[in-house]
């Protein structure tokens, strides 16, 4: 699954040249759901920067601890909680990891889930909005989870689906298709992600020491085909 992310300063702007900026991306060593995460969205036809509260809370949920932080893509266009913002609100989340719980004899082992180059990722999300009153609003979101590749799989089951950055327009855009949609929710290749060990202290999400995401290890990667 996808419960702590690693989101640290990312240059956007290369990532998406056209990329509109009015606020500082949130950016955290070792992020949990429940609380604040910078989401990429379109509006008025380009992409923009926003924020949104992690955990998906759409108008009628009435406890807070049900809104779901991921979403699995093969229910994700029948669920009620996820259809309507599947169809018409997707977003994305720019990360650099996800730490995954590798199970072991004793306890379970973290890792941290990268680009193989440690570039950034465009994490696939949706997003709701809960109205306040006529003119205040809250805003939410949920990840996208996919099964993990072969590489992977021993570490953990799922993981966040990665939108390439040649696809995010049309991921985001309203208009395309839902098979269209559905095509790019698959495994990441094998060759583009990686994984290594890191310090148990990323068990505690209050830590946000960087050492939370140093590797303890080698990283786990396939051979580029090159």
């Amino acid at each position: 699954m996808a419960g702590r992310l690693y989101i640290p300063p990312l240059d956007l702007a290369r990532l998406m040249p056209d990329l509109g900026m009015d606020e500082t991306p949130i950016t955290g060593v070792n992020l949990a759901p429940r609380r604040p995460l910078s989401m990429i969205r379109l509006e008025a036809g380009r992409p923009r920067l926003g924020q949104a509260f992690w955990g998906l809370t759409p108008p009628w949920l009435d406890v807070l601890d049900h809104a779901p932080h991921c979403a699995r893509a093969e229910s994700i266009a029948s669920r009620p909680m996820f259809r309507e913002a599947f169809a018409a609100r997707r977003c994305l989340v720019p990360a650099a990891g996800v730490y995954v719980w590798k199970p072991q004899p004793r306890a379970k082992q973290p890792f941290l889930v990268t680009r193989a180059d440690r570039g950034p990722l465009l994490l696939a999300g949706l997003w709701c909005r809960f109205h306040t009153d006529l003119t205040a609003f809250h805003d939410s979101l949920a990840l996208i989870t996919v099964p993990a590749n072969d590489l992977l799989s021993p570490l953990t089951d799922r993981l966040p689906a990665v939108i390439p950055p040649a696809k995010a327009g049309q991921w985001l855009d309203p208009a395309t298709p839902p098979a269209t949609l559905h095509a790019l929710l698959t495994p990441a290749p094998g060759e583009l992600l990686g994984a290594f060990p890191v310090s148990r202290r990323v068990n505690d999400p209050g830590c946000q020491e960087a050492a939370c995401a140093h590797p303890v290890g080698p990283m786990l990667r396939r051979p580029s085909k090159e």
